[in-house]
């Protein structure tokens, strides 16, 4: 692992799928087309309608969510793919719900409404995708271009209102320009390990804030987040690097932010902290083992 200067960046590179060859030029777009893009509102989505007091319902999501995603022993939240991809009828049920959130117009209710709508949609569309795909050893390996290792994100796998969304459209395009809340990325889950987990329970208007809240502080406190190597050097998650503008201006921001979120001994640690910076991110598939 290469050492930064003090406060200084070194980037992770997205790593490459396993066992493919390509073109060094093929290779080259590949890499900067993993590049997470940065917010670009889609205004035709910063609509809402604060006086339905209506809900959308999610319990066919929480229903999966409980019986193909659990803790392993160091607390990251792995995904039964293979038991969900050979079960039609749950499998029925997963592309059900997906649909029934494609026949909603979130524009129509309430901002909190749309926020869990949004959040808990790019999460089972994300499972479903991997679930259409399976087997694969990475999400990156999934995607429609010629392009290797791009993975889904621009590909439209949804349609609402009459219009066809990605992945990145809903990341991007809507949740984090219009709520401007770096928790969304403690949220919304990548089907990566080092992605922050996907939650045990759906999103709703009423658990969201706390939902946001949790995540935020499992993330931080366990070593995909923060690893601290010794005294003088800690490895942060890549998405602190990738997102950086969402969490601050400076990596001393970044610090600050994941301050309000650790223990007290990470808590204190940081405060004093005036050493090296890397990043990391691991984009082995979040599956249970067989």
């Amino acid at each position: 692992m290469m050492r930064s200067a003090a406060f200084g960046v070194s980037r992770s590179s997205p790593r490459p799928g396993r066992g493919a060859r390509s073109s060094a030029v093929l290779v080259l777009l590949a890499l900067g087309a993993c590049s997470p893009p940065a917010p670009r509102e889609l205004a035709a989505w910063d609509r809402s309608d604060e006086g339905n007091r209506a809900r959308i319902d999610h319990g066919a999501w929480q229903e999966i969510l409980e019986a193909y995603v659990a803790a392993d022993p160091s607390g990251v939240h792995l995904v039964d793919y293979a038991g969900l991809a050979g079960n039609e009828a749950e499998r029925t049920r997963l592309d059900g719900y997906v649909g029934s959130l494609e026949a909603v117009d979130p524009r129509e209710y309430s901002r909190a409404e749309q926020m869990a709508y949004w959040i808990n949609f790019y999460n089972a569309l994300t499972v479903k995708v991997v679930v259409d795909a399976y087997p694969v050893d990475s999400i990156r390996d999934i995607h429609e271009g010629v392009v290797p290792y791009t993975g889904p994100w621009d590909d439209a796998h949804a349609r609402v209102a009459g219009q066809d969304l990605t992945l990145n459209d809903m990341e991007h395009g809507i949740l984090r320009p219009i709520w401007q809340d770096p928790r969304i990325h403690y949220a919304v889950n990548c089907a990566a390990l080092s992605c922050p987990n996907l939650l045990l329970t759906a999103f709703t208007a009423e658990n969201t804030e706390a939902l946001l809240e949790a995540g935020a502080v499992a993330y931080v406190n366990s070593t995909r987040g923060v690893d601290v190597v010794d005294e003088d050097l800690i490895i942060l998650s890549s998405i602190y690097d990738w997102y950086a503008v969402d969490f601050g201006e400076t990596e001393a921001d970044v610090i600050a932010h994941l301050q309000v979120y650790a223990d007290d001994e990470l808590g204190a640690f940081l405060a004093d902290f005036g050493g090296a910076i890397d990043y990391d991110y691991d984009w082995t598939l979040n599956r249970q083992a067989p």
